[in-house]
């Protein structure tokens, strides 16, 4: 039982990792201007692309972590839940963000923290993320072949 909730744990922090740090470097090569529509914190059509394949090979890590430490498939199952409910839990009170928040003006290159803190995604990838990253994290839980 201690494994598996290790491996759930384990799973969860390695995918966040990869995610934060790809995130970061992601931010650093595309730049505000690149990241971001011009002159505002809406997201690029490239960010938004790039998000989704990196949050997805984020979730597949997470997944293949989760299976390895608990040496059984079934422990991502309950990873894969997590990530779909904490990822609907934290998108709901970005889909009620006022009118004003989301037309915030943005002025030139911004720093990566203000950058995070700022952005806002469409309410389709606001409800899209969740089922990406649990698919990924069930994904991932199945690459691990089974020793024979």
């Amino acid at each position: 039982m201690a494994r598996n909730i290790i491996g759930v744990v384990v799973g969860y922090v390695a995918m966040a990792a990869f995610v934060f740090i790809s995130f970061t470097v992601l931010y650093l090569i595309l730049s505000a201007e690149g990241s971001f529509q011009p002159g505002s914190y809406q997201v690029s059509t490239t960010w938004l692309v790039l998000s989704f394949i990196l949050g997805f090979i984020g979730a597949l890590i997470g997944g293949y972590v989760c299976t390895l430490i608990a040496k059984n498939s079934k422990p991502a199952l309950w990873l894969a839940g997590i990530v779909l409910v904490l990822g609907i839990i934290l998108a709901l009170p970005q889909l009620n963000v006022p009118e004003k928040e989301m037309n915030k003006i943005r002025e030139g290159d911004v720093p990566n923290m203000e950058a995070m803190q700022n952005a806002k995604q469409p309410a389709l990838a606001l409800i899209l993320n969740p089922f990406i990253g649990a698919v990924g994290v069930w994904a991932g839980s199945r690459m691990r072949k089974p020793k024979s």
